[in-house]
């Protein structure tokens, strides 16, 4: 045998091989998921036979026990999508499912039979796609790097290993080193992953006698130095409302502390609401004016 026929022949073994690999865990997943009474993923002929004839019969009279049929006929693909997706969120295992049913059923509704494709290719893309964007409008608000999710969710199992080796949880640099990255950078996946979500300054981080403290009152702001009390802004506002014209003072009463709108103001005072327009403009940069050479 010559040396390209030995290789072809290795290949060839090779392939045989990672088909029969393939096959077990194929029907290792069939045989657990009908024990737990579920519909396998991987459809044998009679099934797909039957859900081509559901698809048609779907086409032709839209009937609601049919889709529903065609749902739990289909229900793995889903079921394949939510196990991969549970572990890169916080949404349940039950609301992935609901979710990617809605993605299954937009993929009946739209599926053509006229172009020949396998119903299974077909929905997983719609199914995948349903269900990230639920997760894209549930998600957190500051938007992490997808290599950092990814270390991230590699760092749990890594973690656990190296907690049952050495019998205790691992330091940031053992864990760094596992991922094969720089310590600073697992710390600032880290932070990143702590602050995925903004925290309320309304949250209460302090209890006494005279009540509860806001964070937001712990927060130092630099930029804010002109006004620190309420008594302050409540005062330095009537003195600078003084200080306008009768008519101007007027229609900013009506709109800002009576709450009316332009027209009514326009009515009640017995001008245009174009008066009111130029009265509110002119007011507003007059207060602005006043105020800021108070502060000054």
């Amino acid at each position: 045998m010559t040396e390209t026929s030995t290789g072809q022949y290795s290949r060839l073994l090779a392939v045989k091989f990672c088909n029969l690999i393939l096959f077990k865990n194929a029907y290792f997943t069939v045989c657990l998921l009908n024990k737990r009474g579920a519909m396998p993923t991987t459809a044998t002929n009679e099934l797909k036979h039957e859900i081509w004839q559901l698809l048609r019969e779907y086409k032709q009279s839209r009937s609601e026990n049919i889709r529903n049929q065609l749902v739990k006929l289909n229900f793995g693909l889903v079921r394949k999508e939510a196990h991969y997706w549970i572990n890169q969120c916080r949404e349940s295992y039950d609301d992935l499912l609901q979710v990617g049913c809605l993605g299954l059923i937009r993929a009946i509704e739209r599926f053509d039979i006229s172009k020949g494709h396998a119903f299974s290719s077909f929905a997983i893309p719609y199914i995948r796609g349903e269900i990230q964007h639920y997760l894209r409008d549930k998600g957190v608000t500051v938007r992490i790097p997808r290599r950092y999710l990814a270390l991230q969710q590699q760092a749990i199992g890594v973690s656990r290993s190296l907690r049952e080796k050495y019998n205790r949880q691992p330091t940031d640099s053992e864990l760094a080193a596992a991922l094969d990255i720089t310590l600073s950078e697992w710390q600032e996946i880290k932070l990143a992953w702590i602050n995925r979500a903004p925290l309320s300054l309304d949250v209460p981080v302090q209890d006494s006698e005279e009540g509860a403290t806001s964070l937001g009152e712990l927060v130092p702001d630099p930029h804010y130095r002109s006004f620190q009390l309420a008594q302050e802004d409540q005062l330095r506002l009537q003195q600078a409302l003084f200080q306008l014209e009768k008519c101007t003072r007027e229609v900013l009463e009506c709109v800002f502390l009576q709450d009316l709108t332009q027209k009514q103001v326009a009515e009640h005072l017995g001008i245009s609401v174009v008066t009111v327009s130029r009265r509110v403009k002119k007011g507003l940069d007059l207060l602005k004016h006043l105020m800021c050479a108070t502060e000054d």
